[in-house]
């Protein structure tokens, strides 16, 4: 028999792994000429409206929100708009794992910035997460390589883009959700950006665009196992466990996100760029492991990371 932690670590990796696959398939749709922009239209789109269905039939106390709060809630959807189509956009210039990686340093500036401006300590433990995340991240982007650095400049740029956007909306969603329930902050965040990209991109370009029938089926698994789904195994798992554990076993992503590329689109990672790959998890799990352990002491009172995904 499961304990209620055995579901969550459950719940948290299955997700990680619905992230990784569709990260894989995201991959395929923009090798099969698909634009980012596109993708990112339709996925919140359709992420949106399903998720607002789900509301309207079974919990329409999550529709919710406060006129004061309204701001905010425009600002968080605003990122998550910005998170999204940066995310697709490294994905669509480097290897899935590659892109990924570059974005699980999302934790490591969200650390930084509460250093610089909210006062927390900084110790020997967040250095050292510090630096061999930076490391990793030389390491995983081909920075020895002079030839790949140079074809990849764009890539590189996005990745660091959605690690910073994918931070904001961390730091954003954090505040948020001490005032509303998770799966409000994400309905709302999906449909403040399903606006905004419909107002930036051409408005309903998927109903002209004349996908195939097989393009489609790729889309509404982005859409559902992709989006909904892991949100949703993500958010009950954190119900069973510690907010930082998940994060340590959302670690999984990247990992599952390379085997998925390598046997489905054939991408393959040089043994450099997996070693940084190694440093980037390692520094996760030291970040989040510290944090734990401060969150444990009665006399310090830490505020967690935040587990929100664009």
């Amino acid at each position: 028999m499961f304990s209620y932690s055995n579901i969550g670590y459950v719940c948290v990796m299955t997700a990680a792994i619905f992230w990784a696959s569709s990260g894989t398939v995201a991959k395929i749709l923009l090798q099969g000429g698909m634009t980012p922009y596109e993708l990112v239209q339709i996925r919140v789109t359709l992420a949106a409206i399903f998720l607002g269905t789900a509301f309207a039939l079974f919990a329409r106390r999550l529709f919710r929100i406060r006129f004061s709060d309204a701001g905010l809630i425009l600002l968080v959807g605003t990122v998550m708009a910005l998170v999204q189509v940066t995310y697709f956009y490294t994905i669509s210039k480097m290897q899935v794992m590659a892109a990924i990686l570059i974005q699980y340093m999302a934790p490591i500036i969200v650390a930084f910035f509460s250093i610089c401006f909210w006062g927390e300590q900084l110790t020997s433990s967040k250095l050292l997460a510090l630096f061999l995340a930076m490391c990793g991240c030389y390491l995983v982007v081909g920075g020895y390589n002079l030839h790949i650095l140079h074809l990849n400049h764009m890539g590189i740029l996005g990745g660091l883009a959605s690690a910073l956007c994918f931070a904001a909306y961390t730091l954003l969603g954090e505040r948020a959700m001490h005032r509303y329930e998770p799966w409000t902050l994400v309905f709302y965040s999906l449909l403040i950006s399903t606006f905004i990209w419909h107002i930036i991109y051409s408005p309903f370009q998927y109903l002209r665009a004349g996908y195939s029938i097989n393009q489609w089926e790729y889309i509404l698994y982005i859409v559902l196992v992709g989006t909904i789904a892991p949100f949703g195994l993500y958010f009950v798992g954190i119900n069973y466990m510690r907010s930082t554990r998940a994060m340590i076993t959302s670690t999984l992503e990247p990992i599952a996100a390379g085997f998925f590329a390598f046997f489905f689109i054939g991408e393959k990672l040089e043994p450099l760029q997996i070693s940084g790959g190694i440093l980037v998890i390692s520094a996760i799990v030291l970040l989040q492991l510290h944090r734990e352990q401060d969150a444990l002491a009665p006399a310090v009172v830490r505020s967690s990371l935040g587990d929100s995904r664009g």
